[in-house]
């Protein structure tokens, strides 16, 4: 019998005991957070919503400003609702996967619509909502309205495992992480406990050289005892996705403006603007990708590439450079922007690497 199947099978008295001594930490050593309520305030669950979405794969350093940015433009969910999507997408351009930004405004969308206004207090009407996977339904219920659900990020992740030292490897070990975190938590302080986790791996169940010395819960870590902290968690080999290559075309007007389509709203960077190029495949061929030049003007090929990684594929572009006489009319479905508005353009990461090297600035100035 392994340390977590011990874990399920402790009398309530013991699992209670790692989950006051984690409160207890987090009184006095919590985090101060944008979107976090100071003690004694009422949570705001909109903010709590918001600030889960954006923090999905993303650090909270990088998502600070956004948060802020988000809060200033469209205070309330109704606000947020009430705003077209291609605002919401530009707003949202740098933070990535941006399906999270499509799903965020039909999630307003249908609070505002739907629900009044307010989000619902309940799991399985927070779970039905578009975009909240049952992390996000779990997250907002523990923290905005108390309920009582585990709430399991990837810091939760690495505590929990260390913690009762899990042999088996992530993703497969999830549902037994969740188990484990449902009987450990404190059901009369769900939302305290749970950013709890979140704080504990953040700043102290480090990744790497955890300060395991001032940890509340190293008296119960069985990763602590056996010295092999940075061995948890375990995880499956990971799949490396095959290289896929692609042209990209960028081409500026005269006046400085710069000719742009948008990707088709669902799949990989749906919804986003992007200059004109060929498909990403594997069996790229430079010499063809010619032919799928936006406008008959002269190219210049770039030296170099520019290399992006997506989450299931890596991704080398050869970038191509056309200058165009003033008056030109844009290819068929694309569009000329001008310069002043390329900074405020929703432009993925990928796409504004790809303006970095054709020289092209945020201003559009070369």
């Amino acid at each position: 019998m392994t340390r977590a199947t011990i874990a399920r099978t402790k009398p309530a008295q013991e699992s209670a005991a790692p989950a006051a001594a984690l409160l207890a930490w987090y009184d006095r050593h919590r985090r101060h957070l944008p979107w976090r309520a100071l003690p004694g305030e009422p949570v705001d669950p909109y903010r709590v919503w918001l600030s889960e979405i954006m923090l999905q794969q993303t650090t909270v350093k990088a998502v600070a400003p956004y948060f802020a940015a988000f809060l200033a433009r469209w205070p309330t969910v109704a606000d947020l609702a009430a705003a077209p999507v291609e605002e919401v997408m530009k707003a949202w351009a740098g933070l990535g996967y941006y399906s999270r930004a499509r799903n965020l405004h039909a999630c307003a969308i249908a609070v505002a619509r739907d629900h009044d206004g307010r989000f619902p207090a309940e799991i399985a009407g927070l779970r039905a909502l578009p975009g909240v996977g049952d992390y996000t339904a779990a997250a907002v219920g523990a923290i905005a309205f108390d309920l009582a659900a585990p709430v399991v990020d990837g810091n939760v992740e690495r505590v929990v495992t260390r913690l009762e030292a899990v042999d088996e490897p992530l993703p497969g070990a999830k549902p037994l992480i969740r188990a484990l975190v449902a009987d450990m938590l404190d059901p009369t302080r769900p939302g305290d406990f749970a950013q709890a986790m979140m704080d504990l791996g953040a700043t102290i169940c480090t990744p790497r050289r955890p300060a395991c010395a001032l940890c509340s819960l190293r008296p119960f870590c069985a990763a602590a005892a056996e010295g092999s902290q940075e061995a948890y968690p375990k995880k499956a080999p990971k799949k490396t996705g095959t290289l896929r290559r692609g042209a990209a075309f960028v081409v500026v007007r005269a006046d400085g403006a710069l000719l742009v389509g948008t990707r088709p709203p669902k799949g990989l960077l749906g919804g986003m603007t992007e200059v004109p190029g060929t498909a990403w495949s594997a069996d790229f061929d430079e010499a063809a990708a010619l032919a799928a030049a936006p406008l008959p003007l002269a190219l210049h090929r770039l030296p170099g590439t520019v290399g992006h990684v997506f989450t299931h594929f890596p991704l080398e572009l050869t970038v191509f450079r056309a200058d165009a006489p003033s008056g030109t009319p844009p290819a068929p479905g694309m569009r000329w922007i001008a310069a002043g508005e390329i900074a405020g353009e929703a432009f993925p990461t990928v796409m504004r690497k790809v303006l970095a090297h054709a020289g092209v600035g945020p201003d559009g100035r070369a």
